[in-house]
């Protein structure tokens, strides 16, 4: 605190550190991400995915079983519950992803749905070949605005071991 600042506390956003994260936690994230046929298309063609059911309304109206309606990118999906939980989770704690595994896709999402996220962690511990790091894992649970799970992946992550003096 300096005079300049009249004494205000200063509070940096940043993720948790190892030693925050509890087992059987849920983090629920807000606010949520209403997903636009922009951010569908713009998604899908920069990441090179071709597949008609993402790009293409004319043919996806002649399909049976989602109502003629174009689909979300499921990377999109999985992209936004990941992110949506950067900011109370891994803002500047995070090291590296170590992997994702067990992701599903129980329900569709359409242009027009809001994506909200949450995030349970499942495990942890303590790095064994990196000192002041420690392995958190989790599984990223995104619903849409009805409450239905539209994706479930989980993940392992390496976070830093809370810094001395922080």
């Amino acid at each position: 605190m300096t005079a300049a600042d009249g004494g205000a506390k200063h509070v940096t956003q940043r993720g948790l550190w190892f030693e925050e994260f509890e087992i059987g936690t849920v983090y629920e994230h807000r606010p949520g991400r209403t997903i636009t046929e922009a951010d569908n298309t713009f998604f899908t063609t920069l990441t090179m995915n071709t597949q008609a059911l993402h790009l293409d309304a004319a043919w996806s109206a002649t399909q049976p079983g989602f109502g003629g309606q174009r689909l979300v990118n499921s990377m999109l999906t999985l992209s936004t519950i990941v992110g949506l939980s950067v900011a109370q989770l891994t803002q500047g704690t995070l090291v590296a992803n170590l992997g994702f595994h067990d992701i599903a896709f129980p329900a569709p999402m359409f242009a027009g749905d809001t994506l909200y996220g949450e995030t349970e962690c499942t495990g942890k511990r303590l790095s064994k070949s990196r000192p002041g790091e420690g392995i958190v894992d989790l599984t990223h649970i995104g619903r849409n605005q009805d409450g239905v799970i539209v994706a479930r992946a989980s993940r392992s992550t390496l976070v830093r071991v809370r810094p001395e003096g922080e």
